[in-house]
Protein backbone atom coordinates (compact mmCIF):
# COMPACT_ATOMS: atom_id res chain seq x y z
CA UNK A 1 0.00 0.00 0.00
CA UNK A 2 0.99 3.40 -1.27
CA UNK A 3 0.98 5.79 1.92
CA UNK A 4 2.82 9.72 2.20
CA UNK A 5 4.25 11.05 5.27
CA UNK A 6 5.47 14.46 6.43
CA UNK A 7 8.66 14.45 7.96
CA UNK A 8 12.13 16.32 8.29
CA UNK A 9 10.12 19.26 6.21
CA UNK A 10 9.04 17.52 3.15
CA UNK A 11 6.36 15.09 1.90
CA UNK A 12 7.61 11.39 1.42
CA UNK A 13 6.03 9.01 -0.07
CA UNK A 14 6.54 5.29 0.64
CA UNK A 15 4.82 1.95 0.24
CA UNK A 16 4.82 -0.93 2.79
CA UNK A 17 4.10 -4.16 2.89
CA UNK A 18 4.18 -7.62 5.33
CA UNK A 19 2.74 -7.49 8.92
CA UNK A 20 3.67 -4.36 10.50
CA UNK A 21 3.86 -6.16 14.14
CA UNK A 22 7.25 -8.17 12.02
CA UNK A 23 10.21 -6.59 12.34
CA UNK A 24 11.15 -3.56 9.79
CA UNK A 25 12.79 -3.44 7.06
CA UNK A 26 13.82 -0.23 5.32
CA UNK A 27 14.22 -0.71 1.29
CA UNK A 28 16.13 2.62 -0.28
CA UNK A 29 16.97 2.42 -3.82
CA UNK A 30 19.31 3.95 -6.16
CA UNK A 31 19.90 7.50 -7.53
CA UNK A 32 17.16 7.81 -10.43
CA UNK A 33 15.03 5.27 -9.41
CA UNK A 34 11.96 5.04 -6.97
CA UNK A 35 10.38 2.66 -4.79
CA UNK A 36 9.03 0.42 -7.74
CA UNK A 37 12.80 -0.31 -8.21
CA UNK A 38 12.67 -2.86 -5.20
CA UNK A 39 9.22 -4.59 -7.06
CA UNK A 40 9.94 -8.87 -7.13
CA UNK A 41 12.30 -7.98 -3.45
CA UNK A 42 9.55 -6.69 -0.89
CA UNK A 43 7.22 -9.67 -1.84
CA UNK A 44 10.17 -11.95 -0.50
CA UNK A 45 11.38 -9.91 2.54
CA UNK A 46 7.67 -9.11 3.05
CA UNK A 47 7.04 -12.84 4.31
CA UNK A 48 9.14 -12.19 7.37
CA UNK A 49 9.31 -8.44 7.80
CA UNK A 50 7.52 -5.30 8.11
CA UNK A 51 8.61 -3.94 4.65
CA UNK A 52 9.12 0.02 3.91
CA UNK A 53 10.23 1.42 0.78
CA UNK A 54 10.26 5.08 0.48
CA UNK A 55 11.06 7.39 -3.24
CA UNK A 56 14.09 9.66 -1.50
CA UNK A 57 13.48 12.96 -1.84
CA UNK A 58 13.97 14.40 -5.06
CA UNK A 59 12.73 10.85 -6.54
CA UNK A 60 8.97 9.65 -7.82
CA UNK A 61 6.60 11.26 -5.56
CA UNK A 62 8.21 12.28 -2.55
CA UNK A 63 9.08 15.94 -2.28
CA UNK A 64 11.81 17.93 -4.15
CA UNK A 65 13.19 20.29 -1.57
CA UNK A 66 16.10 22.91 -2.23
CA UNK A 67 18.48 20.60 -0.84
CA UNK A 68 19.84 17.62 -1.09
CA UNK A 69 22.81 16.82 1.58
CA UNK A 70 23.03 13.29 2.06
CA UNK A 71 22.56 13.98 5.69
CA UNK A 72 18.99 15.36 5.10
CA UNK A 73 18.66 12.33 3.23
CA UNK A 74 19.49 9.92 5.84
CA UNK A 75 17.37 12.24 8.29
CA UNK A 76 14.28 11.03 6.06
CA UNK A 77 14.99 8.07 7.32
CA UNK A 78 15.12 8.88 10.96
CA UNK A 79 11.72 11.06 10.69
CA UNK A 80 10.21 8.53 8.75
CA UNK A 81 10.54 5.40 11.60
CA UNK A 82 9.53 8.25 14.03
CA UNK A 83 6.51 8.43 11.73
CA UNK A 84 5.49 5.12 12.36
CA UNK A 85 6.92 4.21 15.42
CA UNK A 86 9.56 2.60 14.97
CA UNK A 87 13.00 2.51 17.02
CA UNK A 88 15.19 0.43 14.28
CA UNK A 89 15.01 -1.13 11.49
CA UNK A 90 17.24 -3.06 8.67
CA UNK A 91 18.21 -1.03 7.11
CA UNK A 92 18.85 -1.70 3.17
CA UNK A 93 20.55 0.48 0.44
CA UNK A 94 21.32 -0.28 -3.32
CA UNK A 95 24.17 2.84 -4.85
CA UNK A 96 22.72 6.07 -4.13
CA UNK A 97 20.13 4.40 -1.23
CA UNK A 98 23.57 2.67 0.16
CA UNK A 99 25.53 5.66 0.72
CA UNK A 100 22.28 7.15 2.43
CA UNK A 101 21.94 4.11 4.83
CA UNK A 102 25.92 4.47 5.46
CA UNK A 103 24.80 7.94 7.13
CA UNK A 104 21.75 7.05 8.50
CA UNK A 105 24.31 4.20 10.52
CA UNK A 106 27.14 6.63 10.91
CA UNK A 107 24.66 9.69 12.68
CA UNK A 108 21.92 7.32 14.37
CA UNK A 109 23.30 3.79 14.90
CA UNK A 110 20.78 3.52 17.11
CA UNK A 111 18.05 3.02 14.45
CA UNK A 112 20.15 0.60 12.47
CA UNK A 113 19.84 -3.18 13.30
CA UNK A 114 21.86 -4.57 10.46
CA UNK A 115 22.77 -2.55 7.38
CA UNK A 116 23.14 -4.41 3.65
CA UNK A 117 24.78 -1.71 1.09
CA UNK A 118 24.53 -3.43 -2.10
CA UNK A 119 27.63 -2.05 -4.70
CA UNK A 120 27.17 1.09 -2.93
CA UNK A 121 30.53 3.99 -3.95
CA UNK A 122 33.25 3.79 -0.91
CA UNK A 123 33.59 7.14 0.89
CA UNK A 124 36.55 8.07 -1.62
CA UNK A 125 36.78 10.21 -4.39
CA UNK A 126 35.72 9.20 -7.64
CA UNK A 127 38.03 9.80 -10.78
CA UNK A 128 37.19 9.85 -14.53
CA UNK A 129 33.33 10.44 -13.75
CA UNK A 130 31.73 12.01 -17.21
CA UNK A 131 29.66 15.11 -16.74
CA UNK A 132 26.16 14.72 -15.93
CA UNK A 133 24.17 15.71 -19.35
CA UNK A 134 19.79 16.87 -18.74
CA UNK A 135 18.38 14.18 -20.69
CA UNK A 136 14.05 15.67 -19.99
CA UNK A 137 13.95 12.83 -17.72
CA UNK A 138 11.07 14.11 -15.23
CA UNK A 139 10.61 11.36 -12.64
CA UNK A 140 13.33 12.57 -10.70
CA UNK A 141 14.41 16.06 -9.42
CA UNK A 142 17.89 17.09 -11.76
CA UNK A 143 18.75 19.17 -9.16
CA UNK A 144 19.08 16.58 -6.83
CA UNK A 145 21.94 14.73 -9.39
CA UNK A 146 23.78 17.64 -9.69
CA UNK A 147 23.51 17.94 -5.78
CA UNK A 148 24.71 14.40 -4.69
CA UNK A 149 26.71 13.54 -7.65
CA UNK A 150 29.41 16.48 -5.94
CA UNK A 151 28.89 14.79 -2.68
CA UNK A 152 30.11 11.34 -4.53
CA UNK A 153 32.78 12.35 -6.33
CA UNK A 154 34.07 14.22 -3.46
CA UNK A 155 32.88 12.88 -0.09
CA UNK A 156 33.08 14.49 3.06
CA UNK A 157 36.59 13.18 4.55
CA UNK A 158 35.03 12.55 8.04
CA UNK A 159 32.73 9.51 6.17
CA UNK A 160 35.52 7.25 5.95
CA UNK A 161 36.42 8.13 9.65
CA UNK A 162 33.05 7.51 10.96
CA UNK A 163 32.81 4.26 9.21
CA UNK A 164 35.84 2.94 10.72
CA UNK A 165 34.12 3.35 14.13
CA UNK A 166 30.77 1.55 12.96
CA UNK A 167 29.34 -0.94 15.50
CA UNK A 168 26.62 -2.24 13.18
CA UNK A 169 26.69 -5.49 11.83
CA UNK A 170 27.01 -4.85 7.98
CA UNK A 171 26.88 -6.51 4.66
CA UNK A 172 28.37 -5.23 1.81
CA UNK A 173 27.70 -6.80 -1.69
CA UNK A 174 29.87 -6.28 -4.56
CA UNK A 175 28.87 -5.98 -8.52
CA UNK A 176 32.47 -7.23 -9.14
CA UNK A 177 34.45 -6.83 -12.37
CA UNK A 178 31.33 -4.83 -14.15
CA UNK A 179 30.38 -2.87 -11.21
CA UNK A 180 31.66 1.32 -11.58
CA UNK A 181 32.42 1.07 -7.66
CA UNK A 182 34.90 -1.13 -5.79
CA UNK A 183 32.50 -2.02 -2.99
CA UNK A 184 35.49 -4.20 -1.27
CA UNK A 185 36.65 -0.81 -0.21
CA UNK A 186 33.91 0.11 1.60
CA UNK A 187 33.81 -3.42 3.60
CA UNK A 188 37.32 -2.73 4.38
CA UNK A 189 36.05 0.26 6.03
CA UNK A 190 33.83 -1.37 8.59
CA UNK A 191 34.96 -3.22 11.55
CA UNK A 192 33.63 -6.92 10.73
CA UNK A 193 31.97 -6.30 7.38
CA UNK A 194 30.64 -8.93 5.73
CA UNK A 195 32.04 -9.29 1.87
CA UNK A 196 29.65 -11.10 -0.51
CA UNK A 197 30.58 -10.51 -4.28
CA UNK A 198 27.87 -11.01 -7.07
CA UNK A 199 29.64 -10.51 -10.58
CA UNK A 200 26.25 -9.28 -12.64
CA UNK A 201 27.76 -5.32 -12.29
CA UNK A 202 25.63 -2.45 -10.46
CA UNK A 203 22.04 -4.08 -10.25
CA UNK A 204 22.60 -7.17 -8.37
CA UNK A 205 19.37 -7.01 -6.74
CA UNK A 206 18.23 -7.38 -10.83
CA UNK A 207 20.79 -8.91 -12.63
CA UNK A 208 20.73 -11.78 -9.79
CA UNK A 209 18.06 -11.75 -7.76
CA UNK A 210 18.38 -15.18 -6.31
CA UNK A 211 21.65 -14.69 -5.75
CA UNK A 212 21.08 -11.18 -3.92
CA UNK A 213 18.38 -12.70 -1.24
CA UNK A 214 19.81 -15.79 -0.96
CA UNK A 215 23.15 -13.15 0.48
CA UNK A 216 20.95 -11.22 2.73
CA UNK A 217 19.08 -13.78 3.76
CA UNK A 218 22.08 -15.98 4.78
CA UNK A 219 23.08 -12.75 6.64
CA UNK A 220 20.15 -11.80 8.71
CA UNK A 221 20.43 -15.43 9.97
CA UNK A 222 23.93 -15.16 10.81
CA UNK A 223 25.43 -11.56 11.64
CA UNK A 224 28.75 -12.68 12.66
CA UNK A 225 31.73 -11.11 10.87
CA UNK A 226 33.64 -12.48 8.25
CA UNK A 227 34.11 -12.13 4.43
CA UNK A 228 32.67 -14.35 1.78
CA UNK A 229 32.65 -14.98 -1.92
CA UNK A 230 29.27 -15.83 -4.40
CA UNK A 231 29.54 -15.60 -8.03
CA UNK A 232 26.71 -15.10 -10.12
CA UNK A 233 25.82 -14.47 -14.10
CA UNK A 234 24.37 -11.53 -15.70
CA UNK A 235 24.89 -8.50 -16.36
CA UNK A 236 24.34 -5.02 -14.52
CA UNK A 237 24.16 -1.37 -15.47
CA UNK A 238 22.91 1.50 -13.85
CA UNK A 239 23.69 4.80 -12.44
CA UNK A 240 24.09 5.49 -8.87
Amino acid sequence: MIHAADVNGISLTFRAEGDAAAPPMVLLHGRTADHNDWNGVTQHFAARHHVIVPDLRGHGASGRPDGYLLPDMAGDVAALLDHLGLDRATVVGHSLGGVVACVLAVRHPDRVERLVLEDAPPPYPLEGRPPLVEDGSTHFDWRMMHETERQLVRPDPAWAEALRRLEVPTLVLSGGSASPFRSERLAELIPGARLVTIEVGHLIHVGDRRAFLRAVDDFLTDTGAGTATGTGRGAGAGVS
